[in-house]
This record gives structure tokens, C-alpha cells and sequence, in this order.
């Protein structure tokens, strides 16, 4: 007779069902018992009399389940995380699978089946890796040659890698504070770039980002050019103090060189507040996106076949309004707190740098290793004495406008020899068109400006202050 294996559960069953049926007992103590009916009582009654202790066997036992996994599936997955997707959370990875390789899995599957081969989430908690540290250090007792020794050895140093920011409170208004950065990583390619960020306190919401070879003053006024275009004049931003936004390059740099002064002096005439802080736990919303980031975005634009800046950044809008979709908190718009949107041209003119410079003797301006001489709107040069002082400034979009006596003018170019002669070449004639020259405003005057710059601690403490 062939011996019938039950589990406790069925054995429990059984006996009750036996005795009953033996001793003509109780139903209704037996449906107590096993905490079901009377009517389900009847049935188990018909099964033991019709099959005996084989039919209290789940009829799925020894049976693998229709939505299994195979054993080949799996070595497909493993092949895939690891050679295209190793550095993506395991969320991502399921949604990337299911996107681009058409594997439908959950991210628990996709766990255990990479636990199995001892690989973890970049995201993994530090009890997750306590445990695998456990039984890493288990087969490193077994291992029987060096290179596995030290195989299990280089898995256990990567566990050890941990980084926190402490909590703190979200902020009640949208735009009410905006945490910027820029994170150094290898987001496509062979290189490293910067990619800078900008998130709103309250509700997590990416507002703007682009990427730049550099952390530059360039890339923030880009990320501010976003916010104003898309939501308006927030009211506080939080930056890092350490890098560019306030520096001291040397004991006395140039204007366009203070990137501080630059960016302060631009969100100064927009009614903008700035907070520095060197202290990356005081602005952990930012330093956590980043970290969010640099395992979501390089492979997406690996998958993408990105290779360049500007190809990173067409791509870019399209990733945030991903990230925002699925983390960012929905915006209220009755408890907004942006202000009006600036024009596309009162940005470009708001953003800009502005230098002090003088007119030489021979009545140009220096600016960049070029010389460039002030023109009318009518296209008239305009002769200076040299030694005239002059505030340079360029626009968003690279124009140049020089300020002059309180007066603005247009900055033209002078080339260091004429490509064609006008008596030897056939020089087409020039079509004279009114130049646009922005009038003058407050933040445009050099009095202004040259106060702002000797209101500014670091300008005369130094850097740290």
C-alpha cells in the first residue's frame, strides 16, 4: 500500500473527519473544530469515504503553477539586469523590462530571483544587506580557493556603502522654496557631466534641469529660465554654498567670474531670496533626488543611445515629466504661491552677465579676448576717451549691450582684418536694419550694480562666509 504524505494541516483534517465517521460523532464539533459548516462537514465526510486519506492530498500538490517562471526566463532576466540594467533600482527595472524587452514581472520576483545570485537593489536597506552580509560571510568560511575568498570578499566591502539625509518637513506652498544642485555623474557615454536640478520643497515636483560639461552659471540661469517660464518668480531658493555658487577664485576675481554676485544680483531684481548652506543635510531633498536620478536616468538614455549633451538634453524634459507622473505630490493650485510669469524677453534680459569694463584708447571695449566698439540702434558707431568706465552686459542668448554714461548701446565686433577688400572683391552691400536696443532700466545702471557687488560678504571676507 502506498504511504500518503499530508501536511499538518490535512493530517488535522483527517483524523477529525476519521473519528467522526468511525464513532458516528458530532458535526457540528467537528465544523468547530476546523472552523468551517456543517455543509463543508458533509463534503470532507463523501471524500474520506470515497478516497480515504489520499483524497485529503490538495489536488495541486507536485504541480508547478501555470504562471511560473522558467528556468531559461530567469537567466534571460538575470542576463538583462546585469549587463543593461544593473544600476536601476528594481521598480525601474521592471518597468524598463516590461518597456523595452516585453517581460511582464514584479519587482518582489525580480528580487528574489536576483537575491539568488546575492545581487541587491542600489536602493537596498541597510537590513537587506545586513542579512546578505550574514550569509555572504557563511560561504566565505566554505570557500575552498583564494579567488572565490576574495570574490565573496569584494561583495561583502559593497554592502557596506551607506548614505542618509535626516527628514524634515515639506514646506506648505507650492514654490515657496526651491532646493537646487548639480550632481557630477556618468549619466550617457564615457564621460562625466553635470546635470542640474531644481525641486520644489512641497511637493517634489522636478521644475527644471539641464545638463552642462560643468557646473556653471550658465546651467543654473538655464534651470531658472525654466522655472519662470513655466511657473513664474518663486519665493526662496536653497543652494549649495561650497561650488559655484559662492566661491573666490582669486583674491580679487572679475565680475563674470563671481557666479554668486551674477546669479544674486538676477533673482535680486526678480525679488527672488537666496539661502546658502554648505552643509549637503540641510538641502537632503535635492541630494536624495540626485541619488534617485543617477540610478533611473543613465539607463534610460543607455537604452535611449544617447552619447551627447545635446541629445541628453532633448531627452531630458521627457524623463522629468516621467519622474514627476509617478513621485511628485499633485499641485494645489489654490495654495501656489509663484508669482506672475516673466516675459520670454524680460528673462533673456534678467538673466544676464554683467561686467565692468573700460573703453580703451582706441575707443573699443575688451571683453573675452575680443573688441567690440558701441553702436546705435541705427547701426552708428560711437567714439569714447579711453578710460571710461562701461557695464558689459550679455543676455541669456549671448547678446552683447554695453552701458555707457547711462546710456545703452549696442556692442559690434571688430574683426582683426576685413575677409574681403572693396576694391579688389565684389562686397554685397550692407542691409542696414534697426538694431534692437533694450531701454534702460534700475538693475542696468552702473551705480547700481557696482553697490550691490560692495554689499556682498564674500566679496570681502571671502569665500565662507
Amino acid at each position: 500500500m502506498r504511504k500518503v504524505a499530508l501536511n499538518m494541516k490535512e493530517e488535522f483534517q483527517y483524523k477529525i473527519i476519521k473519528k467522526l465517521v468511525e464513532s458516528n460523532g458530532n458535526k457540528q464539533r467537528a465544523a468547530i473544530k476546523l472552523n468551517c459548516t456543517v455543509r463543508h462537514i458533509n463534503r470532507l465526510i463523501k471524500k474520506f469515504k470515497e478516497g480515504g486519506k489520499e483524497s485529503f492530498v490538495h489536488g495541486n500538490k507536485n504541480k508547478e503553477p501555470v504562471n511560473k517562471i522558467s528556468q531559461e526566463d530567469k537567466v534571460k532576466i538575470l542576463d538583462i539586469y546585469c549587463t543593461k540594467l544593473h544600476d536601476a533600482n528594481l521598480r525601474h527595472a521592471t518597468e524598463l523590462l516590461q518597456e523595452n524587452f516585453d517581460i511582464s514581472i514584479s519587482d518582489t520576483t525580480l528580487n528574489s530571483i536576483l537575491k539568488s545570485h546575492f545581487i541587491l537593489s542600489p536602493k537596498a536597506q541597510r537590513n537587506t544587506k545586513r542579512r546578505m552580509k550574514k550569509e555572504l560571510k557563511a560561504l566565505q568560511e566554505q570557500a575552498y580557493s583564494v579567488s572565490e575568498f576574495r570574490k565573496i570578499e569584494d561583495k561583502i566591502e559593497s554592502l557596506d556603502y551607506y548614505e542618509a539625509h535626516p527628514r524634515r518637513p515639506r514646506c506648505a506652498y507650492f514654490g515657496e522654496l526651491i532646493q537646487m544642485d548639480a550632481s557630477m555623474h556618468q549619466w550617457f557615454g564615457d564621460i562625466k557631466t553635470h546635470l542640474h536640478l531644481a525641486i520644489d520643497d512641497a511637493t517634489g515636483m522636478i521644475v527644471g534641469g539641464f545638463f552642462a560639461e560643468q557646473e556653471t552659471l550658465a546651467g543654473y540661469y538655464q534651470v531658472l529660465g525654466q522655472i519662470l517660464t513655466t511657473y513664474g518668480i518663486p519665493v526662496r531658493f536653497l543652494t549649495d554654498r561650497r561650488t559655484v555658487f559662492e566661491y573666490k577664485l582669486k583674491n580679487a576675481p572679475s565680475d563674470e567670474e563671481d557666479t554668486f554676485t551674477q546669479f544674486s544680483y538676477a533673482c535680486h531684481q526678480l525679488g527672488i531670496e537666496i539661502d546658502t548652506t554648505s552643509i549637503p543635510q540641510a538641502k537632503g531633498r535635492i541630494e536624495r533626488l540626485n541619488g534617485s536620478l543617477q540610478s533611473r536616468i543613465p539607463v534610460e538614455l543607455r537604452l535611449k543611445g544617447v552619447q551627447s549633451i545635446e541629445q541628453a538634453n532633448r531627452q531630458l524634459p521627457l524623463l522629468i515629466k516621467a519622474y514627476n507622473d509617478r513621485f511628485a505630490l499633485p499641485i494645489h493650485h489654490s495654495k501656489t504661491v509663484f508669482e506672475k510669469q516673466p516675459t520670454k524677453h524680460e528673462i533673456n534680459m534678467t538673466l544676464a552677465v554683467l561686467s565692468n569694463r573700460v573703453v580703451d584708447f582706441g575707443h573699443c571695449i575688451k571683453f573675452h579676448g575680443k573688441h567690440y566698439i558701441p553702436t546705435t540702434s541705427n547701426g552708428l558707431k560711437v567714439f569714447y576717451p579711453g578710460k571710461t568706465p562701461t557695464l558689459v552686459i550679455q543676455s541669456l542668448d549671448g547678446q552683447l549691450f554695453v552701458n555707457i554714461n547711462e546710456t545703452i548701446y549696442s556692442l559690434e565686433e571688430i574683426p582683426r582684418r576685413h575677409e574681403l577688400s572693396k576694391e579688389f572683391d565684389d562686397v554685397p552691400k550692407e542691409n542696414l536694419k534697426k538694431r534692437y536696443i533694450p531701454s534702460m532700466h534700475h538693475p542696468w545702471r552702473i551705480g547700481t550694480f557696482a553697490a550691490y557687488i560692495h554689499e556682498q560678504k564674500h566679496r570681502q571676507n571671502g569665500a565662507n562666509v
